[in-house]
């Protein structure tokens, strides 16, 4: 049995799964295997994980999820097949120093954790407006976690007793099951741990279209979550889902950094377009859902 399972979802990203598989391979550790999913990718994405599990064999062992379009779903398969006693989880397209996984082993057994998340860097290779926004708002996992008790998917530790105890991720949610699952693991009182010394890299988004496709998944995801959870979140049309966000917030973020006041307005504006955007998708999603319902009543 190895110690760590690295399980990486990925849907037609032949690209990203490369990166990802080349910075799991030389690492300075010794007991772990590397566990791609390709959840039905349409493109070349198979014939990538193909090549390079055919090339390393004795660390790469790949696997499928079909039934079920979802990375949640798709990292469940990983972990039905995993044999570590810590589950890394990585998204297709992010890299990591070849240290990480020992210092997040370290990180682990040193702080006795049970759920580890680790700092995320965002790379921007263009350094326009829309990867300087990404650059600046995602990832804030320390707060995820010390606030809403959790760490997001693409850069986490689990031990497998974890999973044992409150089951896997909820892979009827297009997003936000990270969040879900977290505050599951917290509800059970596991202890959740944060790694600011341990950094995983994440490439920006670069283009509006990239940022709203997030936004709008993000939505779907609330109304998705909202319609299992019911407890857990505003009504799609609830007025405080259309305010604007708080611009001390965005002061509070960019105090001292001596960003220019024009940079200031547009990332307070994209923000709230995002939002709205968000809203929009969560508003969709909650339509569909109810035509769905009535369909299968009839």
């Amino acid at each position: 049995m190895v110690e760590c399972s690295v399980i990486i979802p990925v849907y037609n990203d032949p690209k990203g799964i490369q990166t990802t598989l080349e910075s799991t391979l030389p690492q300075k550790y010794d007991s772990y295997e590397v566990i791609p999913v390709d959840n039905d990718s349409t493109d070349e994405t198979n014939d990538v994980i193909k090549k390079a599990s055919d090339a390393c064999s004795n660390r790469i062992y790949s696997v499928e999820e079909t039934d079920t379009q979802s990375s949640y779903a798709a990292r469940n398969t990983g972990i039905k097949h995993a044999s570590g006693n810590i589950y890394l989880f990585l998204d297709a397209n992010m890299w990591v120093p070849e240290t990480w996984i020992g210092e997040m082993v370290t990180a682990f057994e040193s702080r006795d954790c049970d759920y580890l998340g680790c700092n995320v860097k965002v790379v921007a290779e263009d350094h326009n407006f829309w990867e300087a926004y990404e650059q600046s708002f995602s990832f804030p996992i320390k707060s995820y976690l010390e606030h809403k008790h959790f760490a997001p998917t693409c850069a986490l530790a689990v031990r497998h007793e974890v999973f044992e105890e409150v089951g896997l991720f909820d892979e009827r949610l297009e997003s936000g099951g990270d969040k879900e699952f977290g505050q599951r693991v917290y509800r059970a009182g596991f202890k959740q741990c944060y790694a600011g010394d341990v950094t995983a890299y994440h490439p920006a988004r670069d283009s509006w279209d990239a940022l709203r496709s997030k936004a709008l998944r993000i939505g779907r995801g609330r109304a998705q979550k909202r319609e299992y959870y019911p407890n857990t979140s505003h009504h799609p049309v609830h007025p405080s889902n259309f305010l604007p966000p708080s611009p001390f917030r965005l002061r509070r973020r960019f105090s001292g950094q001596g960003t220019s006041i024009p940079s200031l307005v547009g990332f307070y504006l994209l923000e709230y377009i995002l939002k709205l955007t968000q809203s929009y998708g969560a508003i969709r999603e909650t339509l569909s859902q109810r035509r769905s319902d009535k369909e299968t009543s009839r």
